[in-house]
């Protein structure tokens, strides 16, 4: 009997007529799809994803292959032009995506992973623990992350793994206080309560019954923390602390920024995919805000 009740879903508050989980769902969808500025960024996701993904089946090049004179303007065999060494900027781009958005999302996820982990603990257990977890993710919060994250990739090789560490280990403070927060606020709910009641263990309390109330805002965070997470890689191939096997659309601002004035597209290009990729994961995080707001449901 007691098995039995540890594998019943509890509703969010005690009392209450849960809502179907579909009917949530679909007015969440709703509201994200409502909102024009967010499907558009999703819209732009999708084609830069599809670009990385299948691009480089599409234009079979080599993105080191000197093509043309260096520094050849966009127009003619070249159309977005060529950067100091005659390399082609369009097979760039194309073949900077997939790194691109493989080293983000890969990021992220030990982002996620580690910030979560650490802030659910800390929230649902309190006391010592809390502290002791508060305190080590204090001490990560006041380094400088990009200088943080240059250290770790310049102490080792940089490398595809290295980076990917490099800026999971400086990003996770934030998503671990903000799951903090959210378990503070709801281990002493109603539901909590009657999950406890039955038996329900606290691995299950934490993944199975507050962990799925936490998650609106949670999503949200991690959404933009995407976008951050391009950024940081920019930032970190733009300084050559990259792979030099793996093209990057930081690593060709990098590149060519001492050739901005004479050739302003081997830089301007690359930066507008940068800007254009983080702009849409910011509409969509936008949205997906708006659509987890229960306040804006009913409109």
């Amino acid at each position: 009997m007691q098995e039995t009740l540890e594998q019943q879903d509890f509703p969010a508050q005690l009392g209450e007529e849960p809502e179907k989980p579909d009917i949530w769902w679909v007015e969440t969808a709703r509201m994200f799809y409502a909102n024009k500025a967010a499907v558009l960024g999703l819209a732009g996701l999708m084609i830069i994803t599809f670009v990385g993904l299948f691009g480089p089946v599409l234009f079979r090049a080599d993105p080191f292959e000197i093509v043309a004179p260096p520094l050849t303007k966009p127009g003619g065999v070249t159309c977005l032009g060529t950067d100091y060494l005659g390399r082609d900027v369009f097979i760039g781009l194309i073949y900077g995506a997939r790194p691109t958005l493989a080293i983000a999302v890969t990021a992220t996820a030990f982002t996620v992973f580690i910030g979560m982990s650490i802030g659910a603990v800390a929230g649902f257990y309190g006391g010592q623990m809390d502290n002791l977890l508060m305190r080590i993710t204090e001490f990560f919060q006041v380094l400088p992350p990009l200088v943080l994250a240059m250290v770790i990739v310049g102490v080792f090789t940089p490398n595809f793994l290295t980076v990917i560490f490099a800026i999971a280990v400086v990003s996770w403070t934030g998503l671990a206080r903000l799951t903090r927060a959210e378990f503070l606020k709801l281990k002493e709910r109603e539901f909590v309560m009657a999950a406890r009641a039955v038996g329900a263990r606290n691995n299950r309390l934490i993944i199975r019954v507050i962990l799925p109330n936490a998650l609106p805002p949670l999503i949200i965070a991690v959404t933009l923390r995407i976008g951050i997470t391009i950024i940081y890689e920019a930032a970190l191939s733009f300084l050559g602390l990259t792979d030099p096997d793996i093209m990057t659309w930081g690593k060709m601002i990098g590149l060519s920024r001492d050739f901005f004035f004479e050739a302003w597209w081997t830089v301007t290009f690359p930066g507008l995919a940068i800007l254009i990729t983080a702009l849409c994961i910011a509409l969509i995080g936008d949205g997906l805000n708006d659509a987890f707001n229960p306040k804006l449901r009913g409109r």
